[in-house]
């Protein structure tokens, strides 16, 4: 018997899940990663300051334990709940320690702020998944199992995201978010599908459920090198290139291996798509991936040879972690993994 509940809070999950790639995206494409130097707090607000004078030193003003200023270039941080005096007294303060980013941009602010507040309300939502899949427990233990394993990967990330703004945006510690995030997402879908939230597996030729793994795999070693392609990019605009059409005058080797492998993206989910041996519902779902794959390959010119419209770093992403889920589901349809017969137990 399938809890329709369940269904509708899993579907939801996934939904806040994308959401938060949505919002992260943004984040990365405008360069709003430390807009909130702190966490899980923002500048030692729970809702973050809108002007720097609320970051300035005031005399007679009530600071709370926690909470930010910036002074020399700086950030400290209140050790207690005290009133200042007429005249600025160190003891009160300790310097922040986690870095040395001391920087004030509301724009930039209340973007990582949004983003956090997504994460939040998906973690919440998984929550909500774990909580609900006890209902299957005696009849399908996996759904329960594989619903805490959703929840450990949402707060595994949300630890990662800590990490990513106390490394002041390590490169490595960015592609190890992103991929956390997939995989959330992945196993939620899992999760709908071993709770039986749409049809039964359709069964496919194993050359056919090869391919499909290889597409999913190509997937995301695509995003990981997408990820060293933005990097370069970081270093251009940190080096003073702000111009967007100068980005990929000289391109590095991970410009060219990421838009070759595009090719053999394209060609192995051509192929997929033509094979009208598979069940109408994989075929649908390719038809899905053929378009989000045209729209993929669109933006990626857009940025390579229209100086890089606005928002078409945010689209190529959000495009890509789409992708990653349509070919995941089409994995589980496909009937002749592992994966599907897990709905047995």
């Amino acid at each position: 018997m399938v809890s329709t509940s369940f269904i509708r809070i899993t579907k939801t999950a996934i939904v806040l899940v994308y959401f938060v790639i949505i919002a992260g995206a943004t984040v990365r494409m405008t360069g709003s990663g430390m807009g909130c130097p702190d966490w899980p707090k923002c500048f030692g607000y729970y809702v973050p300051p809108t002007d720097v004078s609320q970051l300035t030193w005031h005399p007679g003003h009530a600071y709370r334990k926690g909470q930010v200023i910036i002074l020399d270039e700086k950030l400290w941080v209140a050790r207690t709940d005290f009133v200042s005096g007429p005249q600025y007294d160190p003891a009160p303060w300790e310097v922040y320690t986690r870095h040395d980013y001391a920087i004030f941009n509301p724009y930039h602010t209340w973007i990582e702020y949004v983003n956090r507040l997504f994460g939040a309300l998906s973690g919440l939502a998984c929550l909500a998944v774990f909580a609900a899949s006890f209902v299957y427990w005696k009849r399908r233990k996996s759904v329960v199992i594989w619903s805490g394993v959703s929840l450990f990967l949402l707060l595994f990330n949300a630890w990662l995201g800590a990490t990513v703004v106390f490394s002041v945006l390590s490169p490595v510690k960015i592609t190890t978010h992103m991929i956390a995030a997939l995989l959330t997402v992945a196993s939620l879908l899992y999760v709908l599908f071993l709770a039986g939230g749409d049809s039964r597996p359709d069964p496919a030729g194993r050359r056919y459920v090869f391919f499909l793994w290889v597409a999913l795999a190509l997937t995301l070693v695509q995003v990981i090198l997408g990820t060293q392609v933005r990097q370069a990019i970081d270093s251009l605009t940190r080096a003073g290139i702000s111009d967007p059409v100068r980005w990929l005058e000289s391109p590095d080797a991970w410009f060219y291996v990421h838009r070759s492998l595009s090719i053999m993206v394209l060609a192995v989910n051509l192929y997929l798509w033509t094979q009208r041996s598979a069940s109408a519902e994989l075929h649908r779902r390719m038809n899905v991936v053929m378009a989000i794959l045209l729209f993929e390959v669109g933006s990626g010119i857009a940025m390579a040879y229209f100086g890089f419209p606005f928002g078409s770093q945010a689209l190529h992403l959000v495009l890509a972690s789409l992708l990653f889920g349509v070919q995941f589901d089409a994995v589980l349809r496909s009937g002749s993994s592992r994966l599907s017969r897990a709905t047995d137990r």
